[in-house]
C-alpha cells in the first residue's frame, strides 16, 4: 500500500481580494496539496494570479464579478477542466452563477463547489438550490460515479446535515441551511454512495463548526454552523486517512467568516 499522501482543503475566502493576504499566508502556513476556493467574487481577469502562483500553486477558476466564484489551486498539474454543471444551457440558469469547476489532479477528479445558500425561504433562492442540488446529484449519478476514479467533491454547501452540525437547532429549523428539503437532498448524495470524510472520522462529534458569523460576537461565542464538507466516492473513501476543521484563520485579523477543511488520502 502506497504511502504517499495528498491534502485537499476546502476554503470559502469570502473575497479573494480582500482576504489575499490571509489566504497566501495559510498556504503557505497549511501547504496542502491542492486547494479548493469558494466565494471568490471576481471575475476571471481579476484573479491574483501572480500572488497564487508565488506562493508554489497552479489556479484554474471560474470567477464571477462581485458575487460566486470557485477555483481549484494546485501545486501539482491541473488537467481536464470542466467548469459548471450540466443543465444550465436547458434551464437558464447557471450562465450567470459560477459555483462549480472540476478538474483531475494526481489522478483524483476534484471539484470546487460553492452551493446556493437558499435564504430567504420560502421564495425563488430556496427553490433555486433545491434544484441544483438536483443538477449536482444527477452529474455525480451520470458522469462522475460511472467513471470509477476516486473522487473527491469538496466546498461550501450550505447545508448543516444534522443538528449537531448548528449551534442552535431550534433558532435554524426554518433557516435554508437546516431545513428538511436541504437535509434531504444533502441525504441524496449521500445515498448514491459517497461517505461525508469528516463526519466518518468524527461519528459522535457535536459543536464542531467551520463558518461563524462576522455579527453577535459569534466566533467568541463559538455559535457556528458546519458547512463546508468533503464528500468521497467509494474509491476516494477507501484512501481517507484524515479529515480535520483548521480553525486558526478564522482568528486572525480580517479573517473569512469560514475556516478551512483538510482531507488527507492516500494517493
Amino acid at each position: 500500500m502506497s504511502t504517499e499522501t495528498i491534502r485537499i482543503a476546502t476554503f470559502n475566502v469570502n473575497s479573494i481580494k480582500a482576504r489575499l493576504p490571509r489566504v497566501t499566508e495559510w498556504l503557505d502556513e497549511a501547504k496542502p496539496d491542492v486547494a479548493l476556493l469558494q466565494e471568490l467574487k471576481c471575475a476571471d481577469d481579476a484573479f491574483p494570479h501572480l500572488e497564487i502562483e508565488s506562493a508554489g500553486y497552479r489556479a484554474e477558476i471560474y470567477g464571477q464579478k462581485s458575487y460566486n466564484g470557485v477555483a481549484i489551486l494546485s501545486r501539482h498539474p491541473i488537467e481536464e477542466v470542466r467548469r459548471g454543471l450540466p443543465g444550465a444551457d436547458e434551464l437558464g440558469e447557471e450562465a450567470d452563477q459560477a459555483r462549480y469547476i472540476e478538474a483531475t489532479v494526481k489522478g483524483f477528479r476534484i471539484a470546487s463547489i460553492y452551493l446556493p445558500n437558499g435564504n430567504p425561504r420560502p421564495g425563488g433562492k430556496f427553490d433555486y438550490k433545491l434544484r441544483w442540488m438536483e443538477r449536482l446529484r444527477g452529474h455525480i449519478a451520470d458522469s462522475l460515479l460511472p467513471s470509477e476514479r476516486p473522487i473527491v467533491l469538496g466546498g461550501d454547501y450550505n447545508v448543516c446535515p444534522t443538528d449537531a452540525d448548528v449551534y442552535d437547532p431550534k433558532g435554524f429549523a426554518d433557516d435554508a441551511l437546516c431545513r428538511p428539503e436541504s437535509r434531504n437532498r444533502f441525504r441524496a448524495l449521500l445515498n448514491l454512495g459517497l461517505t461525508e470524510a469528516w463526519r466518518a472520522l468524527h461519528p459522535n462529534a457535536e459543536g464542531k463548526y467551520s463558518y461563524w458569523d462576522y455579527g453577535g460576537g459569534a466566533w467568541q461565542k463559538d455559535n457556528g454552523l458546519r458547512i463546508d464538507h468533503f464528500l468521497l466516492s467509494p474509491q476516494a473513501a477507501d484512501r481517507l486517512v484524515s479529515c480535520e476543521i483548521d480553525r486558526t484563520p478564522r482568528g486572525k485579523e480580517k479573517p473569512s467568516d469560514h475556516t478551512p477543511v483538510v482531507v488527507e488520502l492516500r494517493v
